[in-house]
């Protein structure tokens, strides 16, 4: 697989949340850092998104907010 996205990290689904239309993924990154995404349910069903199941969260964005308290 070749993209170019530039921020590719590699974790382990931890858990997949059904929704009526989209489902979400928690992905646990190496040192426990959890990434959440979002996707269709046809696109997780058709990816096989399942807890253990080594996947990669792709990462890009043209804009990176910033906020403080």
């Amino acid at each position: 697989m070749r993209l170019s996205a530039r921020n590719m990290l590699k974790g382990r689904v931890k858990q997949v949340t059904p929704g009526a239309v989209n489902n979400e993924i928690v992905i646990e990154l190496e040192g426990g850092t959890e990434v959440v995404s979002v996707i269709t349910k046809t696109s997780s069903e058709s990816l096989g998104m399942a807890p253990g199941k080594e996947v990669y969260a792709v990462i890009k964005a043209s804009n990176v907010m910033v906020a403080v308290d």
